[in-house]
């Protein structure tokens, strides 16, 4: 399946090679060399999107060390 490249550095890749990679439009793929000189094209795992909600700007780790006792008394205005 030759395919040409274009004066921007881009490629069409075959529709059967997208359909097997699972390619969908704006899907990321990486490149790599192998020992042997050969190229390896891979479809790049998706970032997980951030939260999102009324609840995504209270997302995150506590930052305090605190035993559970002292945490309980706090909530309980001990």
């Amino acid at each position: 399946m030759p395919t040409t490249v274009t004066s921007k550095g881009q490629v069409t890749v075959p529709k059967t090679i997208r359909d097997y990679l699972g390619l969908k439009t704006g899907s990321a793929v990486t490149f790599e060399r192998l020992a042997s000189g050969e190229i390896v094209m891979r479809p790049t795992k998706p970032k997980p999107k951030p939260p999102s909600g009324s609840l995504a700007k209270l997302r995150g780790r506590a930052t305090v060390k605190m035993t559970t006792e002292e945490i309980m008394a706090l909530t309980r205005g001990d």
